[in-house]
């Protein structure tokens, strides 16, 4: 070792922090590359009694050197957290998971209980990712409460190799009665896209017990979204959620305000740069009016959010007394939406939470919206998307641009104060947005308006306005339609049962026998309902 670095090490040494437990060189700047380079600093960690946290982040260690400090770390079984980001500048990416590796064996070998893992901006990639499998399915792992991976390269593939790891820790630290209750996941940076996404979502929802999870920038789109939200809804204690810079659109933004719904404790959203749109805005307004009460941060920024819907959102957060940010910069609200949206937050004496609305992007132009439009439907490979009754982007009734996301929003998520919302014309919106021409479609919608009905006669006259709306539209089209929706209705139900085989044999002369039937065909003679038949995967009946 060249005395200029003995020199760099002694000086390091000197400036150690010891105590608590923990035992620093963090940013220290040193290149260790052999067992010699690291002498002492073995010396350090073979001497303190006690090492519960060991800092090595800002450094560069080498294969040899690596092999050195695990050798050290055999014998501390009391370490609980290895602060080891940014440890790897200038290696060789086959260097690092062999220095992982050693590290990793170590831990296990000490029967070590971690408690925090950090491995963050190293470059290590999928490799990277097993050369710590092992240690992560060990019970050195199954007290981990913090794991931070950010911008490690993971990729697909590191995502599922993490996934799986996780999954089995789960599975092995539950047979012995202490499961695996990750708390904090912090993973940005890494191009886990959809397919790693989803992998990990799996894992999450087993676990059931994250706290903070930290995901921005990993090209996830709504497919992945999705999975992420339905994760979501399983981890009760959720606090801090940050998905920024990935790509919801509306149907990611719909999954995750139904996510939402299901958690009280989230103090911290960022869904930023994450394209959440008017409808998806205003489906998480939807859940703040009725939930998360303690939230104190919302990020919607750079999410093409119009005027319209950045003025639900400021309404949403006026009764949340925890509140202390919210941010709708770089959205499409136009020079006189900013000014609306100012004045909204001015009157509800909430002018401080507003961030700066100084990059916003002007009102959208039918350029814009024809984009979107056209955005949404290559996501379904060229097929037109619905969602709970509702087309995106265009009016089921005469095909041209729906303009209430209000009524959106009160579909996918119906509630009584949202149909209130809707005004008079309520009943008018809720025909033009419901295809009833899909007997499924609008069966759905008409259940869950009619569950809406309660002991308050302002709602109640609500719900009975819509749903004889909704029901004049469906009973105006064919005979076909009126059939499949009230057939799709008693299904709905539980009153009729769909098969191929006797039901319900009771008393002789009574009882039904099942035909299935494709789309357009006529029923054979003797069956119920006559005429044309509903559509292919329904059926016929017939009385015996």
């Amino acid at each position: 070792m060249a005395s200029d670095d003995i020199a760099l090490l002694a000086e390091a040494l000197s400036k150690t922090h010891v105590g608590n437990g923990e035992l620093s060189y963090k940013g220290r700047g040193l290149k260790l590359d052999t067992a010699e380079s690291v002498k002492e600093l073995v010396g350090e960690i073979e001497e303190y009694q006690g090492l519960r946290a060991l800092r090595l982040e800002g450094n560069t260690l080498g294969v040899e050197a690596a092999r050195a400090i695990a050798k050290a770390l055999e014998s501390k079984d009391q370490l609980q957290s290895c602060h080891w980001s940014d440890m790897f500048t200038g290696r060789l990416r086959s260097e690092i998971p062999n220095a992982l590796r050693s590290l990793g064996s170590a831990l296990m070998t000490a029967g070590a209980r971690l408690t925090e893992l950090d491995l963050s901006d190293n470059a290590f990639g999928p490799d990277g990712v097993k050369s710590i499998e092992t240690l992560l399915k060990s019970s050195a792992c199954h007290s981990l409460r913090e794991l931070r991976l950010n911008n490690c390269g993971l990729g697909i593939g590191g995502g599922k190799i993490l996934a799986i790891a996780l999954t089995e820790c789960h599975k092995q630290s539950a047979a012995l009665g202490v499961p695996l209750k990750l708390k904090v996941f912090i993973a940005g940076r890494n191009r886990l896209e959809n397919e790693g996404a989803t992998a990990l979502a799996k894992a999450f929802q087993l676990m059931g017990s994250l706290e903070e999870v930290h995901m921005p920038q990993n090209g996830i789109n709504h497919a992945g979204v999705t999975a992420l939200a339905s994760a979501m809804q399983h981890n009760p204690h959720l606090r801090v959620l940050n998905l920024n810079d990935n790509t919801f659109t509306k149907r990611g933004a719909l999954a995750m305000a139904q996510a939402l719904r299901h958690l009280r404790s989230v103090q911290v959203i960022n869904f930023g740069d994450c394209l959440v749109r008017s409808e998806g805005a205003i489906a998480i307004s939807a859940v703040l009016r009725e939930g998360l009460p303690i939230l104190k941060e919302l990020n919607l920024s750079f999410g093409e959010i119009t005027e319209a819907a950045a003025l639900v959102v400021a309404q949403a957060v006026q009764d949340k007394p925890h509140m202390e940010k919210l941010d709708l910069n770089g959205n499409c609200l136009g020079e006189e939406g900013c000014e609306a949206l100012k004045e909204t937050m001015e009157n509800m004496d909430l002018a401080d939470l507003l961030g700066s609305l100084s990059d916003d992007e002007g009102e959208p132009d039918e350029d814009d919206e024809e984009e979107e439009e056209e955005e949404e439907t290559d996501e379904e490979d060229g097929e037109e998307i619905k969602e709970n009754g509702v087309t995106e982007g265009v009016s089921p009734v005469n095909h041209q641009p729906a303009c209430h996301p209000e009524v959106v929003s009160f579909l996918s998520f119906p509630t009584a104060e949202g149909l209130l919302q809707l005004g008079k014309n309520r009943p008018g919106f809720i025909q033009q947005q419901v295809d009833v021409s899909n007997s499924e479609v609008a069966a759905d919608a008409f259940l869950k308006i009619s569950s809406l009905y309660n002991d308050d006669s302002e709602i109640n006259k609500a719900v009975l306005e819509t749903v004889d709306a909704l029901l004049k539209k469906a009973f105006s089209g064919s005979s076909l339609q009126t059939y499949s929706f009230l057939s799709t209705l008693l299904v709905m139900l539980g009153l009729l049962k769909v098969g191929t085989q006797w039901r319900g044999q009771g008393e002789e002369g009574t009882g039904l026998t099942w035909s299935p039937v494709s789309s357009g065909a006529h029923c054979p003679a003797g069956l119920l309902p006559s005429g044309p038949c509903l559509p292919a995967g329904h059926f016929c009946c017939q009385a015996w």
